[in-house]
């Protein structure tokens, strides 16, 4: 029996060091190009991936940051435009219109606010940014614990991007978020070593 279950131990060690490794590879690889909101370098464009909307209309605590943080961006001249970048593959659920309104409510003109209904995934909104939006260089806003990926994932579509954590409170159901985000960072580097695409790239 023991010797049987060498075979299994050695695989699960095996899947643990790649997991492991693949989480602080990312981390380090990418962590030069998290700023704070004081010394971000100017870009072109915020880019604000899509988080959970209430079915009252109202984006999320995690979502309503990652747009504050354009805002202020936009506001402060670092940014000219703004791509809002989520799920809209229902009628009922429409994150990207929320994201639009939010920022145009507070004084950004719909003329620079261009809305991505197909990012689904970071992988989908950073593979779609230049070819559909003319993308080449932005400030991406999201919560540190996604950030790095969505670093990596805008890296391997050789977009100019560097990154501003969008942190501004405790979220319910962090702990969990980074067990799903570490996770989701070794599956990342599987769609970019096997060439997977975006599910709408044009």
């Amino acid at each position: 029996m023991r010797n049987r279950l060498k075979p299994v131990v050695a695989l699960l060690a095996a899947l643990c060091g790649l997991f492991l490794f693949t989480n602080v590879w990312m981390l380090r690889s990418t962590q030069s190009q998290v700023f704070k909101m004081t010394s971000v370098p100017a870009r072109t464009w915020a880019i604000v991936p899509g988080a959970r909307v209430w079915a009252s209309g109202e984006p999320s605590h995690s979502l309503e940051d990652r747009l504050q943080t354009a805002l202020d961006l936009y506001q402060q001249g670092k940014v000219k435009r703004i791509l809002v970048s989520g799920d809209h593959g229902h009628h009922s659920y429409n994150e990207v219109q929320v994201m639009h309104d939010w920022l145009h409510q507070r004084g950004v003109p719909s003329a620079d606010i261009d809305i991505d209904h197909a990012g689904f995934r970071t992988l989908d909104t950073m593979a779609r940014a230049e070819p559909v939006f003319g993308v080449k260089d932005a400030i991406i806003c999201t919560q540190r614990f996604h950030l790095y990926r969505a670093l990596y994932l805008a890296d391997a579509r050789s977009l100019d991007v560097v990154g501003v954590p969008s942190d501004r409170r405790v979220y319910q159901g962090e702990l969990w978020n980074q067990m799903r985000e570490s996770l989701a960072r070794v599956v990342a580097v599987l769609d970019v070593s096997l060439g997977r695409e975006a599910k709408f790239p044009t």
